[in-house]
């Protein structure tokens, strides 16, 4: 079993940037592929940008050009940059490894709260 561990978010006025991180802890060795998942208000959760080992990444056009992941093994923690944020953006943040059957896990943590608000 994975443990995720979510922190960064809070109120942020649109433009404004946010770095989030997520401390994974148990049986990481053999996931090759993470993401970070957003849920908005009403909505589904869907999943904002993943990356693989061997470094390559990719984010949903919403994101594009304004979210950045990246990995720290050492400390076995992801982040999420996040640059000139939207209202839209609003959402609580979670991670987990990432595959396609990723609607199906059942094993999150507790995310952490992103809100653009002016």
């Amino acid at each position: 079993q994975v443990q995720f561990v979510e922190s960064g978010g809070r109120l942020v006025q649109p433009g404004g940037s946010l770095r989030l991180s997520c401390a994974a802890s148990g049986s990481i060795s053999r996931i090759y592929a993470w993401g970070w998942y957003r849920q908005a208000p009403g909505e589904q959760r869907e999943l904002v940008a993943t990356l693989v080992d061997g470094g390559d990444t990719w984010y949903r056009d919403a994101v594009k050009g304004r979210f950045t992941m990246s990995r720290d093994n050492a400390k076995n923690t992801l982040y999420l940059q996040m640059n000139s944020l939207r209202p839209e953006d609003t959402a609580i943040y979670y991670c987990n490894r990432a595959s396609a059957d990723w609607t199906t896990y059942t094993n999150w943590g507790q995310g952490t709260q992103v809100t653009v608000s002016s």
